[in-house]
């Protein structure tokens, strides 16, 4: 199970990089809670969709260098690089933990810090 949860999560990223947020919500559960440590908590789906409407105006661009999975979790550690609220583009380190529920995304912890 865990190396298709892998898979799950190559395929929504891929999703997201193109610009295609939907894409990358079909693999999300309804109820899917996004913890961005520090930072905000965003509940459900519809919370998610808003957020990436202001957050990827234009696709992030990120580089996975860890996906580690186990169970129920997945983890991606690696770099993104998004537009900060100027235009210009800030480079980030992150740390995500995916948690899995039947075959979708339930849940995200995520841990990221400019580089």
């Amino acid at each position: 199970m865990a190396e298709t949860n892998k898979a799950i999560l190559e395929k929504a990223n891929a999703a997201i990089m193109s610009g295609n947020n939907e894409g990358f919500l079909s693999h999300c559960t309804e109820d899917t809670k996004w913890v961005f440590v520090g930072d905000i908590t965003l509940d459900g789906k519809e919370a998610v969709r808003q957020w990436m409407a202001t957050a990827y105006v234009e696709p992030p661009k990120f580089m996975v260098e860890h996906l580690i999975a186990e169970d129920d979790f997945v983890t991606a550690i690696g770099k993104i690089d998004l537009k900060d609220d100027n235009g210009e583009t800030a480079s980030h380190l992150y740390c995500d933990v995916w948690r899995f529920r039947d075959g979708k995304m339930a849940e995200l912890k995520a841990f990221v810090i400019k580089a």
